[in-house]
């Protein structure tokens, strides 16, 4: 489990193909991955991955076919920065919302500045915009975000200068696609509502 605070931009240090994906190695700063095992769960870009294996300042994943059709892990490139979370543990600090680190889907996002507000609009795959409302929770590239409009293509959040500092959402380029975590509890919700209204 996660929070959606992202802790750390890595850098994509090596992307190898391998028989069931690639292998992805990303660089951090020295201290992330202090007390961290082989096997543990971080998130990266919003999507949960296993530790392969790790030093001080480098950590490797192992990234499936499956992951990669439905993430934008599948794009990454050598020196790209990627959002960094590791897992939850038992007394932290909820700061974000409570995310699974299953990605949604992925949807296209146009980042656009006017009046001194950073405003990031994302064209959501039709099946997932339902789950999308007003104010709700939305992780966006593995950052907790709250959903400021709603349209019939999608959703737009704003982004804080913290926000933009401490991830890669800064970055996007027109068009660019992100991973989206829709909230498990509105999920759950909406479906619990459609059940009753059906019967």
């Amino acid at each position: 489990m996660f929070t959606g605070i992202v802790q750390e931009l890595g850098i994509v240090n090596s992307v190898l193909e391998t028989e069931s994906g690639f292998s992805l190695e990303v660089k951090v700063q020295k201290g992330f991955s202090s007390g961290l095992l082989r096997g543990a769960s971080i998130a990266v870009n919003g999507c949960c991955l296993t530790v392969t294996k790790f030093d001080e300042d480098c950590i490797s994943f192992d990234v499936i076919k499956e992951t990669m059709r439905i993430t934008n892990l599948d794009s990454l490139e050598l020196r790209d920065l990627v959002n960094l979370e590791r897992s939850l543990k038992f007394g932290d600090e909820v700061g974000g919302h409570i995310l699974s680190g299953h990605v949604s889907c992925t949807g296209e996002a146009i980042l656009e500045n006017q009046e001194g507000e950073t405003e990031l609009i994302i064209i959501c795959p039709s099946e997932w915009r339902k789950y999308i409302i007003l104010k709700g929770y939305v992780a966006v590239n593995g950052a907790s975000l709250t959903v400021a409009k709603v349209s019939q293509e999608g959703f737009s959040v704003f982004l804080i200068p913290e926000t933009l500092s401490s991830t890669n959402l800064s970055l996007i380029q027109k068009n660019g696609l992100v991973n989206i975590e829709i909230d498990q509890t509105t999920i759950a919700a909406f479906k619990a509502a459609e059940t009753r209204l059906d019967g």
